[in-house]
């Protein structure tokens, strides 16, 4: 594997547990804490090794006897829409978009709960109060902003949590109106990220972990061209 030069410091192994994404598996984590003197540029690197980022934390899945948890970044670029994603980009063309500090709001966290509650309400997440989502938005060392989508009549569409890296746009968590469900809201917000990092020229959208096995994961591959972190480094997922 191409060598990721990672400045000194402590890691530590989570306890195992169930797994979110695959029945009848536990998962483990690596994890480090983003401090020291360049958060962001520490940041961006462990993004390169396949860290996320919690918070002020980064980790990475370190299962025993798994390995389905594969990084995976779009080559902003490079990406074309396809005429399915065309008719999903012309169908929101009429939200406003803003973007602005990560502060967390009770009118996102309202939208939140009602995400979750609806997309994944057997997860932990659900339990989480109006202060633990605040830490999860505004608990962060790196350069991170919120998107604000918003229909014409003011309503609350979508809210993305984005971290600005060195080499693109990380999507850390979003969540939608689950009542505008026709309007493919996931992918629609995965688009304008894509074409945000375009315009900015940063050459990747991070997606996070592409888990061929689980439904609620194996939908990246969709965005095209797309790269995935193996032994050998970055390579173009075929």
């Amino acid at each position: 594997m191409k060598r990721v030069e990672i400045p000194s410091r402590f890691f530590f192994s989570t306890p195992p547990a169930p797994c979110p994404y695959l029945e009848n598996r536990l998962e483990r984590k690596v994890v480090t804490l983003l401090a020291g003197e360049d958060p962001d540029h520490l940041h961006n690197t462990l993004s390169h090794a396949g860290f996320r980022r919690s918070q002020d934390l980064a980790y990475r899945p370190a299962c025993d006897g798994c390995d389905a948890c594969i990084p995976i970044r779009v080559r902003a670029k490079d990406f074309v829409l396809k005429k399915s994603f065309r008719r999903i980009w012309q169908a929101n063309q009429n939200l406003r978009v803003s973007e602005s500090p990560a502060v967390a709001t009770q009118e996102h966290f309202s939208l939140f709960h009602k995400y979750l509650l609806s997309r994944h309400s057997d997860g932990g997440m659900v339990d989480m109060d109006f202060d633990d989502y605040q830490a999860m938005v505004e608990d962060s060392p790196v350069k991170s902003q919120l998107v604000e989508f918003r229909k014409p009549d003011g309503r609350l569409f979508a809210v993305s949590l984005t971290d600005v890296m060195e080499d693109g746009l990380s999507l850390v968590y979003s969540f939608f109106d689950p009542a505008e469900q026709k309007s493919s809201p996931g992918t629609y917000l995965i688009l304008w990220h894509i074409l945000q990092a375009r315009y900015r020229q940063l050459p990747f959208v991070y997606l996070g972990y592409w888990i061929e096995e689980s439904p609620k994961m194996a939908y990246k591959e969709r965005f095209y061209p797309s790269e995935i972190l193996t032994r050998e480094g970055w390579e173009l997922l075929t």
